[in-house]
């Protein structure tokens, strides 16, 4: 069985190409996918601002929760805080009388920076005593002593040739002119620091006897014992980062739900094309197989010879595959960076296990998609074996269409499941996973669905010129084959389409709440300070000004988007559409939610909803309200207030009613409405373009597979008089044909997911800008004539005579 297995991949060598590469993309993408989720599973960061102080003390980043499971069973849960956990300055006292411990120093951290750094680097504030944290020490000048007086990094003085005795205006929660007193030797590589003395910086914090970290320098287990019982937690090593960088543990739970999904969506993707690669390359080969059963080959040997050659593809195309995935994962990490989804010192952890696992589930991939594609070629009976090579089978067998049906009733459900989610974290891998469901159905059921659609378009094409009587009848004479061809065609119009127009769908509502609820008429942001807001309500001709602060909070362990408004006047800037209560009653010590937020959460008005506000702090405010509009305007709304206390940067956008305030830069409230969800479409579209790209390659290896395999009849058509230009005017005919026939399921199969989609999260009808899907349609067609044409040319390269005779 093996020389038979090698010979014939010896002498087939075109008909695998298809599925090896289709085999070597699918590894890639499951390897760089492993990288990711490895990486969120491992990575870390290495500390800056805190690498001089071997200990560091700071708040608990994380809510906990215990879920008590059958068997009494305890399983401990904990998700990442948006914002800073501060710390009772108590806590470094404790520190300090810790034995064995020395040189204690604390920090407080916020928001403050000289314009805008030329890198991108984030800027914060924080007092002159935790310089030693890093350490910092000065180049030039002396340490701050005034309320007025800071002293900068080298990276900043150099951006904005500051130097000892230069005034400059400094960006914070409390904005104003300082004086240049120093310039430091050192400067961080992610992030700009401005120092002020201890007074202003803790001044400007808001957050009174409070401190952000403890830097020691001692024995940890001391450390633990003297802190045990506030809250605090120990960082030591490279755990140390983690502390510092509070975007990167956010970040590695995004990269394990995002490589998980991508991987996952990947390998379900790999095992229908690389089916359909397999399944026409035994359509191919029908007569040699026929062949073998009537010289008594039996079933199982025709199984395992099948089976034995999609091992050996994989087993050369996996570890190829997988060693592709390793820069592809590095190319994967730049574009999150740029997009400002990975903080930048968040390395790749690049280990043994995602190659390794990789290259198994490309084999695993092919041998399982070897086994569904020999079922139907194996269980031939020898005396109808040549006849059925000769003319194909007639109509699907009862197993097959029994299997078609019972996915499509899988995918009904999984489209009815996905129209009563309403979160996108749940709603995301359901929606891909509908529509792979769908194609799948369509796939199995593909030679009927082939069948009916090429007698609609028959009667049109026999009536066109150059060769559309003729593309007529090659369609009708090879159903099964074009299902082949139309299945990743399908899958990829489907898929493109869901990826593109999930993210338009959720983002045009989302845009259209904002947009009909902000009546304002001007808008200012996004970083405004307090005190701003305050003097411009005190401007002649402005009769309202809101404060518009946005967040996180936790609700038990789940993540809702909540804004902070200053409640007076709200009725003149915004109209969230409430539907129950009155947010009349807004203020320190209630809470609005979102219809979807309410039904969810199973709360009403009158209800108290525990909640954990970004910062970590417990809160139990009273339901007053129930609006419509949470898409535009987030899931829960505070007083603004209240949430300022609670968040790293207190500045936000002002909505202005009345006359435009002078001095100040003022917009249409619609264009910042527009800006919300475009940075997360961006990681999707990133994110899941891997696999357009996959289904791309897949559908162009599956028509050139298929176009080659046709040069006998190319050569007999020319053989009886057809020129090559009638031949090429055929198969454009044709493969307007087959675009056509892949564009109704694959839009079907899009819509029906869409709008079960637009139903949970949005409670409205799918958005899908007619250009877009067009523009999706052209592209399908594109790629179909990219793959048929120079294909075949090729299959017409010999002549005639010698093609018709010559072996298959």
């Amino acid at each position: 069985m093996l020389g038979i297995v090698l010979g014939t991949l010896r002498h087939r060598k075109a008909g695998f190409a298809g599925a090896f590469a289709a085999l070597l993309c699918a590894a890639a993408l499951v390897c760089a996918c492993g990288i990711l989720l490895d990486t969120g599973l491992r990575g870390s960061v290495a500390p800056e601002r805190y690498a001089g102080a071997p200990v560091v003390v700071t708040g608990d980043q994380s809510v906990h929760k215990v879920i008590v499971k059958k068997k009494g069973k305890r399983k401990h849960k904990a998700k990442p805080l948006a914002e800073r956990v501060w710390l009772p300055a108590s806590v470094a006292a404790r520190v300090r009388a810790a034995d064995g411990v020395r040189g204690v120093v604390t920090e407080v951290t916020f928001p403050a920076g000289i314009g805008a750094p030329e890198d991108g680097r984030e800027a914060w504030g924080h007092g002159w005593e935790s310089a030693a944290l890093t350490p910092f020490t000065l180049r030039e000048g002396r340490a701050p002593a005034a309320d007025d007086e800071i002293v900068v990094d080298a990276a900043t003085a150099r951006d904005h040739r500051l130097r000892p005795g230069t005034a400059v205006r400094v960006e914070s929660a409390a904005p104003g002119t300082y004086r240049v007193v120093g310039v430091t030797r050192q400067a961080l590589a992610h992030q700009s620091a401005v120092f002020f003395s201890t007074a202003q910086a803790a001044r400007l914090s808001g957050r009174g006897g409070m401190v952000t970290a403890v830097g020691a320098h001692g024995p940890a287990g001391a450390v633990e014992a003297a802190v045990r019982g506030t809250g605090a937690t120990v960082h030591t090593g490279g755990d140390r980062g983690r502390a510092e960088f509070l975007g990167a543990e956010k970040a590695r739970v995004k990269l394990i739900s995002m490589g998980g999904a991508l991987g996952g969506t990947g390998l379900l993707v790999a095992v229908l094309v690389v089916s359909g690669t397999f399944a026409l390359s035994v359509r191919q080969r029908e007569r040699e197989i026929a062949l073998l059963r009537a010289v008594a080959a039996t079933p199982r040997q025709v199984r395992r010879m099948i089976g034995g050659e999609a091992l050996l593809v994989g087993l050369l195309a996996g570890p190829l595959g997988a060693a592709a995935g390793v820069p592809l994962a590095f190319r994967l990490r730049d574009e999150f960076r740029g997009l400002g989804a990975l903080p930048p010192n968040l390395d790749l952890v690049v280990g043994p296990f995602p190659p390794l696992a990789a290259a198994l589930a490309a084999v695993l991939a092919a041998v399982a998609a070897a086994r569904i594609t020999a079922r139907g070629a194996a269980r031939v009976r020898p005396v109808e074996a040549l006849g059925e090579a000769a003319t194909g089978r007639a109509r699907l067998g009862a197993v097959r269409i029994a299997a078609g049906v019972a996915v499509a009733a899988g995918a009904a459900a999984l489209t009815v499941l996905l129209a009563h989610l309403d979160t996108e974290a749940a709603a995301s891998p359901v929606t891909m996973l509908t529509a792979i469901v769908w194609t799948a159905a369509v796939a199995l059921l593909g030679p009927a669905v082939v069948r009916a659609a090429i007698a609609v378009l028959a009667v049109p094409l026999r009536g066109l010129p150059g060769g559309g009587h003729l593309a007529a009848a090659n369609l009708a004479a090879a159903a099964r084959r074009l299902a082949s061809v139309v299945t990743p065609l399908t899958l990829m119009i489907g898929l493109t389409a869901t990826i593109l127009f999930v993210q338009t769908t959720i983002g045009h509502a989302a845009t259209r709440q904002a947009r009909e609820g902000t009546v304002a008429a001007h808008a200012a942001g996004p970083r405004v300070p307090h005190g701003t807001a305050e003097r411009i309500r005190r401007t002649p001709g402005v009769t309202a000004v809101t404060e518009v602060l946005h967040g996180t909070v936790r609700v038990g362990l789940e993540n809702y988007g909540v804004q902070g408004v200053t409640p007076e006047g709200l009725g003149r800037t915004m109209d969230l559409d409430v539907r129950a209560g009155s947010l009349d009653r807004l203020d320190a010590s209630g809470v609005a939610v979102s219809t979807t937020a309410a039904r969810r959460l199973g709360v009403r008005p009158g209800d108290r909803l525990p909640l954990t506000l970004g910062d970590g702090t417990p809160f139990a405010p009273t339901v007053i309200a129930v609006y419509g509009r949470g898409l535009g305007f987030g899931d829960l709304t505070v007083d603004r207030d209240l949430l300022a206390a609670h968040v790293d940067d207190p500045r936000g956008t002002l909505l202005i009613a009345g006359a435009p305030p002078r001095g100040l830069p003022v917009a249409d409230p619609g264009a910042l409405a527009e800006a919300g969800p475009a940075a997360n479409a961006e990681v999707a579209y990133v994110a899941m373009g891997l696999i357009i790209a996959f289904t791309a390659i897949a559908v162009v290896n599956t028509l050139a597979m298929a176009t080659a395999g046709r040069s006998r009849e190319f050569a007999l058509l020319r053989l009886v008089g057809t020129t090559r230009r009638q031949v090429m005017a055929m198969l454009g005919w044709e493969t307007l044909a087959v675009a056509v026939i892949a564009a109704v399921p694959g839009t079907a199969i899009a819509l029906a997911t869409l709008t079960a989609f637009g139903a949970g999260m949005t409670d409205g009808p799918p958005y899908v800008p007619p250009l877009g899907h067009l523009g999706v349609l052209a592209w399908g067609l594109l790629l179909a004539a990219a793959a048929t044409f120079p294909a075949a040319r090729l299959a017409m390269a010999a002549r005639p005579a010698e093609a018709v005779g010559a072996r298959e």
